[in-house]
């Protein structure tokens, strides 16, 4: 894992989507609809990033939206889809039937031991979790060896080190200094495994207001930070803000239609027309919308609402 020791790592959004290049295996943090790194991977999109390897654990809107944007060469994940409310990902469903993107089938803990690997500085490491499974027939490069400890059958799987790990957090500083509030899904290894580390966070804080929070990630692991309220958006950042259940029901029906009717009622009005994230978020309701996701801090009624008639229940 590199170090970077610029004291000043402040860019702007489009600056820390410049250092992810066509082609680069991409490590998404958060997962399912909690934490997503969503306006670095629009503002991917806008930039036109083509062909990237993705990986990561469990995942929703955002590899949903990659695969519908044509952005993607190679998915390695365990699950992409819609749990709470939607069930199966639209776009991401078209790309395993028409071919267009090639699908490496894993599981969480595999994948997590390919990391560990990676930040560890080793070529492999073994699991057991896979055996018995048709993820060996799926992975050529996945060995077999008897433990000479033991005598068990152990599988090897070579370690993976993603050329760019995305993370959003709540806190961070204009030194790089993170704070990341559980869960922290996979963004851990993410970061230790990983060549470039870029990160949004919803709020830049000075470093001594992030001392107080006792940051978990070190400004030397960080390449880049830009501060990005509702950054990830429409998945939820707590304490900050719920998902948003009614952006997503538009979301499911606009890519449940079809790639062309995607394109042209979600990604154009919602990606590549708005030239910055403050025109994203006027687009989804601006100020009014973003104080209805707030309140979900304002007693179990709030809460409750966001995902009831009329803010948020599927047509």
């Amino acid at each position: 894992m590199p170090v970077f020791t610029s004291e000043q790592k402040q860019v702007s959004l489009s600056e820390a989507a410049a250092i992810v290049k066509d082609g680069m295996t991409i490590a998404v943090g958060g997962g399912l609809s909690w934490r997503e790194p969503m306006a670095l991977l629009r503002e991917l999109l806008r930039q036109g990033r083509r062909d990237l390897h993705i990986i990561g654990t469990a995942h929703g809107v955002d590899v949903d939206m990659l695969c519908g944007a044509g952005a993607i060469g190679i998915i390695e994940e365990s699950y992409v889809g819609f749990e709470q409310d939607f069930g199966m990902a639209p776009n991401f469903r078209r790309a395993c039937q028409d071919g267009s993107t090639k699908i490496y089938d894993t599981c969480c803990h595999t994948l997590l031991q390919q990391l560990r690997a990676a930040e560890y500085g080793v070529p492999f490491l073994p699991v057991r979790s896979v055996q018995g499974t048709d993820f060996l027939h799926l992975h050529a490069e996945y060995k077999t060896m008897t433990c000479p400890f033991t005598g068990m059958p152990l599988v090897l799987v070579p370690a993976l080190a993603p050329d760019v790990a995305i993370i959003h957090a709540q806190y961070g500083d204009a030194h790089g200094n993170l704070k990341i509030l559980p869960p922290l899904v996979a963004d851990m290894l993410f970061i230790r495994a990983s060549k470039h580390v870029i990160a949004t966070v919803d709020r830049l804080v000075s470093t001594e207001e992030l001392q107080a929070l006792e940051p978990n990630v070190p400004y030397f692991w960080v390449e880049s930070v830009t501060e990005v309220p509702y950054g990830a958006h429409p998945t939820s950042c707590y304490p900050f803000y719920s998902y948003d259940r009614q952006h997503l029901t538009e979301y499911y029906h606009a890519a449940s239609a079809g790639k062309e009717t995607f394109t042209h009622e979600y990604l154009d009005h919602y990606v590549y027309q708005p030239t910055s994230h403050d025109e994203y978020l006027q687009r989804i309701g601006g100020a009014a919308r973003c104080q209805v996701l707030e309140s979900w801090k304002d007693g179990d009624d709030a809460w409750r609402s966001l995902f009831t008639t009329p803010e948020g229940a599927i047509a």
